[in-house]
């Protein structure tokens, strides 16, 4: 059912984070959560979807946590629950609808929660993109580059450690704040990936979640305003954000190249141009902050060339050199092949891809196909297509990919 996919796509986080600032028990809440999903997958085809979609999944959800206390109480041979369902419902009908500025509030602390020194990196990520988002446990595989099983148990862990060491669900005090910093960047960097380019599903793009990360750096950066990290992450978020209504057209992918820059965002790019030219960035910076600034810079050569043939191909690859010595990996190679293509030509991108190996990713044969066909070697770049396609679990991209392989005969 459509209209439940996208209320999950859109509030789980804040689904989540309401319903933690009430019960403060990350076992229950999420596993209460997804029967709530479960029962309206049941219910609202044949009763029809609420008024209140996000409001009836909260209540559902409420009401299984409530039970569950109570038959852990019972278990427990302890005084029945000190508040009664009632007291519950007063305390907690905060709804999609009341919840105001408690959402991001509560949000921000969901997040800052799973960036908890007691979780590794890695992990802080992934749960956050999770819990906070509700990206599919395929798509996050993707996005580390880990196989589906392995991200499942890592997330079982990371939840099992925040319950387990009693990580309260708070914002921490200012001289604690700055350890988690990076840990928040990285969640927002891979959530906005999520939905600028979603692994999997109907959708070439998720504006929304893409539009959620941003906010999230942008709230932790009214806390931190000169963190060269979240600085330099907004404008590479607001670069590649701005071209989200040219990326496609009558629901099929439109290449860079291609686009319409009339419908690019140029308020974004003005905005992320400013940003990049903040003091804060022209200091010594961490590794991180480093290949954000760079991955900006790359975004702006795009963002601010009038045409497609204006674009200074000479520069892009030099920032992608630069790139893989601060921040090296095979997307960045991968995308580096791509601009060598362009300024030195095909021979010279196809011996760029030689020996990148992207798990899961139908992108480096795509990238194959294309070059192969330029070059004029059609029967490879069938070859090439075809390995494409099968990895593509994009329905958009994999459309792209089946018409560019008919377009050869």
């Amino acid at each position: 059912m459509q209209q439940l996919e996208d209320v999950v796509r859109e509030e789980w986080g804040r689904l989540v984070a309401l319903l933690l600032s009430q019960f403060r028990r990350l076992d229950l809440v999420e596993d209460a959560l997804g029967d709530a999903v479960e029962a309206a997958s049941r219910t609202w085809p044949v009763d029809g979807a609420p008024d209140k979609p996000a409001a009836w999944l909260l209540t559902a959800a409420r009401r299984r946590v409530v039970d569950r206390l109570r038959t852990e109480a019972v278990a427990r041979r302890k005084e029945p629950l000190l508040r009664t369902d009632a007291e519950h419902h007063q305390e907690g009908a905060r709804t999609m609808a009341d919840a105001g500025s408690l959402v991001e509030d509560d949000v921000l602390r969901l997040v800052l929660m799973c960036a908890h020194p007691a979780l590794a990196p890695e992990s802080a990520s992934a749960l956050s993109l999770r819990l906070v988002l509700g990206v599919p446990t395929a798509d996050i595989a993707r996005l580390f580059l880990v196989p589906e099983p392995t991200m499942a148990a890592r997330l079982t862990r990371a939840k099992k450690r925040i319950v387990g060491a009693g990580i309260p669900f708070a914002v921490p005090d200012a001289e604690v704040l700055p350890e988690r910093l990076d840990v928040v960047a990285q969640t927002a960097y891979l959530a906005f990936t999520a939905g600028y380019s979603p692994g999997t599903g109907p959708d070439l793009l998720r504006a929304g979640t893409s539009g959620e990360a941003i906010r999230l750096v942008r709230v932790v950066l009214g806390l931190r305003p000169d963190e060269p990290s979240l600085v330099a992450l907004l404008a590479l978020m607001l670069l590649q954000h701005s071209r989200r209504d040219a990326r496609a057209r009558d629901g099929r992918l439109v290449l860079l190249a291609d686009q319409d820059r009339a419908r690019w965002h140029h308020d974004e790019v003005a905005e992320a141009v400013r940003l990049l030219a903040r003091p804060s960035l022209a200091g010594p910076l961490s590794p991180l902050a480093a290949s954000y600034v760079v991955q900006a810079r790359i975004a702006a050569e795009h963002a601010t060339a009038p045409t497609a043939a204006d674009t200074r191909w000479d520069r892009i690859v030099g920032l992608y050199d630069v790139l893989l010595q601060v921040a090296p990996s095979p997307s960045a190679r991968l995308a580096r092949a791509v601009a060598v293509a362009e300024h030195h030509g095909t021979a010279a991108g196809l011996a760029a891809l030689e020996g990148i190996d992207i798990p899961a990713s139908h992108r480096p044969a795509a990238v194959r196909a294309e070059l192969l066909s330029r070059a004029g070697d059609l029967d490879a770049a069938r070859a090439a297509y075809d390995q494409a396609i099968a990895a593509c679990r994009n329905d958009v991209e994999r459309d792209f990919l089946e018409r560019q392989r008919e377009e050869l005969g």
